[in-house]
C-alpha cells in the first residue's frame, strides 16, 4: 500500500520498443523508474535515444549478451512486448532465472487462461499475460454496458464516481465559469476536475470556463451522481443494439462477449471473413460490406442501432466513420438527438486518441494504452491504491495515502506550489467514514486517503506531492 517514499526507483527492463513498449518506456521514464531497453530494429533504437532519457541495447531479446550486458539479475521487472510471443514467453522463463521477481509477457493467444491448457502462465513463470485485443474488446463490452453511454468510473470502493460527458449548445454548463457553477449549484457537492478541448486537457480553476463541444469530466458521490446527470442533461438508459464496424480480433471478441444480452450487426468487409465470422457467431447478425459508405451502413439498420462501434484495424477508417455515423444519426431522423446515440472507435495511435474523441467518437480507445495502463497497474500496485486512465483526456484519477510529513499535509489545497497547477487537482478525501469532495480549504492529514486527478505524464508529482 502506498504511503511510504520509495528509497530506490525500480528497474525495469523492456523488450521490444515497438507499440505498447515504446509508450511504456516514455511513461515509466517520466515517472522515475530506470529502465533499460533491448531492442533489434536500429531505427526504433535512434528514435527512442532522442526522446528518452533511457538505457538502450541493440540485440536480440534471445541473445544473452543483451541479457548480462541489461544488468539482468538487478532488474526487478520485465516486460516482454515483442511481436513474437513464443519470444515474450521464453524472455519470461529467461528472466526467471536470472532471478527477476515480476514477469510481464505480452501473449495474443488466449488457450494459456484456459482451465484445460497444457501450459499455465505459472508454468511459464509468467506474472501478468499481456492480451491487447482481449483488454481492447472487454474495455469496449464494460463501456456498451454503462447506462447513458457515458463513460463512468468507480473510484474510492465505488463510493465516488466520475462521469465524462460531453457539453451541447443547450447543457446548462455551457458558457458557465466553475465558480459560478458552483455558487450556482450548491445543494449537492460535485467538481469538475477536467476539461478536454481540442486536443489540449485542462485541469482547470474556478476562472475556466466550459465551452460548447466540450468533454468534461465531473466528480461525485455515488448517491449525488443522479443529480449532476439530471443537471448535466444526460439521460439514463440501457443500450440494447450495437453495431460492430470490422470483424477482426476485437470486433469479433466484442460481439462474442455481448452474446444474447445484446442485439448485435456486425459488418465486415472481406467477403471470405464475413462467410467465416457467420458460422462463429451464433447471437450476431453479420453483414458483407462497406462500412465507410453512407448508404450501407442506412440499409444495414443504422438509425435504429444505440451505439456503433469502429473496430477496423485502420486510424482512418475507424475516425471518419464515427464521424459519418454521428452526422446520419443526427441529420438523418428528424427525432433524434446527438446525445442519444453513442460511437467508439478503436485508434492504434495514442496521438490520434483525443482527436478521435474531440471529432465523431464519443469514446476513443487505444490498445496500446489499455495494455501500458494494465502493466502499470501491476507494477504500481505497491505504490498506489488505484489508478484509472480516462479515455479521451490525457489525465489519469489515482487514489493515494498521504505520507506522513508529505508536502501535502503541510499547507491547504489553495496554498499549493503553483508549479503544480494544471498538472495536479485533487478531487475528493476520505473524512469522518465517507468521501468528501476537497475544495481549496481543506488541507490533507497524514495517513488520509485522497483522491487525485493529474496528466498522464505528471504521476511523479504526484509522488513528489503525497510521498515527500
Amino acid at each position: 500500500m502506498l504511503g511510504r517514499k520509495k528509497t530506490v526507483a525500480e528497474n525495469i527492463l523492456i523488450l521490444g520498443l515497438g507499440g505498447v513498449g515504446a509508450y511504456l518506456a516514455k511513461r515509466l521514464v517520466h515517472e522515475g523508474y530506470a529502465v533499460t531497453a533491448i531492442e533489434p530494429d536500429s531505427r526504433l533504437i535512434r528514435h527512442t535515444d532522442n526522446h528518452l532519457d533511457a538505457r538502450l541495447i541493440q540485440g536480440s531479446a534471445m541473445s544473452m549478451d543483451c541479457w548480462r550486458e541489461a544488468n539482468a539479475e538487478n532488474i526487478d521487472v520485465l516486460i516482454a512486448v515483442t511481436d513474437n510471443d513464443a519470444v515474450n514467453m521464453l524472455a519470461a522463463m529467461i528472466a526467471d532465472r536470472f532471478g527477476i521477481p515480476r514477469k510481464i509477457a505480452r501473449v495474443r493467444s488466449t488457450d494459456l487462461a484456459a482451465k484445460d491448457s497444457v501450459l499455465s502462465a505459472a508454468d511459464l513463470k509468467i506474472d501478468l499475460i499481456i492480451h491487447p485485443e482481449e483488454l481492447a474488446a472487454q474495455e469496449i463490452v464494460r463501456l456498451v454496458k454503462r447506462t447513458a453511454g457515458n463513460e463512468i468510473i468507480d473510484i474510492a470502493d465505488g463510493q465516488t464516481q466520475v462521469m465524462a460527458t460531453r457539453v451541447h449548445e443547450g447543457s446548462p454548463l455551457a458558457h458557465q465559469k466553475l465558480k459560478t457553477l458552483s455558487m450556482t449549484h450548491n445543494t449537492f457537492p460535485f467538481r469538475i476536475v477536467a476539461i478536454a478541448r481540442g486536443i489540449t486537457t485542462t485541469l482547470p480553476g474556478g476562472n475556466d470556463e466550459i465551452l460548447p463541444q466540450d468533454q468534461v469530466l465531473i466528480m461525485a458521490s455515488k448517491k449525488n451522481l443522479p443529480k449532476v446527470m439530471a443537471l448535466t442533461g444526460v439521460k439514463q438508459q440501457r443500450r440494447h443494439r450495437v453495431m460492430i464496424l470490422g470483424g477482426g480480433l476485437v470486433g469479433f471478441r466484442v460481439a462474442e462477449l455481448l452474446g444474447k444480452r445484446v442485439k448485435v450487426k456486425l459488418i465486415e468487409k472481406d467477403e471470405a471473413r464475413a462467410a467465416e465470422l457467420s458460422h462463429l457467431l451464433d447471437h450476431a447478425e453479420v453483414l458483407h460490406g462497406d462500412g465507410s459508405d453512407a448508404e450501407a451502413l442506412d440499409l444495414a439498420g443504422l438509425m435504429d442501432m444505440d451505439t456503433f462501434i469502429a473496430a477496423t484495424g485502420e486510424n482512418e477508417t475507424n475516425i471518419m466513420s464515427c464521424m459519418l455515423v454521428k452526422h446520419l444519426m443526427t441529420t438523418g431522423n428528424g427525432t433524434t438527438h446527438r446525445t442519444e446515440h453513442k460511437t467508439i472507435s478503436l485508434v492504434n495511435k495514442e496521438e490520434y486518441l483525443v482527436l478521435a474523441a474531440t471529432s465523431g467518437s464519443d469514446i476513443a480507445l487505444n490498445k496500446k494504452v489499455l495494455a501500458a495502463n494494465e502493466i502499470l497497474k501491476f507494477i504500481r500496485r505497491g505504490e498506489l491504491l488505484s489508478v484509472a486512465h480516462l479515455h479521451g483526456f490525457d489525465a489519469e484519477v489515482v487514489e493515494i495515502l498521504a505520507a506522513p510529513d508529505s508536502p501535502i499535509t503541510r499547507i491547504p489545497l489553495s496554498k499549493i506550489d503553483p508549479s503544480f497547477h494544471g498538472k495536479i487537482l485533487v478531487g475528493g478525501v476520505y473524512r469522518d467514514g465517507r468521501w468528501q469532495i476537497a475544495v481549496g480549504d481543506t488541507r490533507i492529514l497524514p495517513d488520509e486517503r485522497v483522491i487525485v486527478i493529474c496528466k498522464s505524464l505528471h504521476l511523479k508529482d504526484v509522488h513528489e506531492l503525497f510521498l515527500g
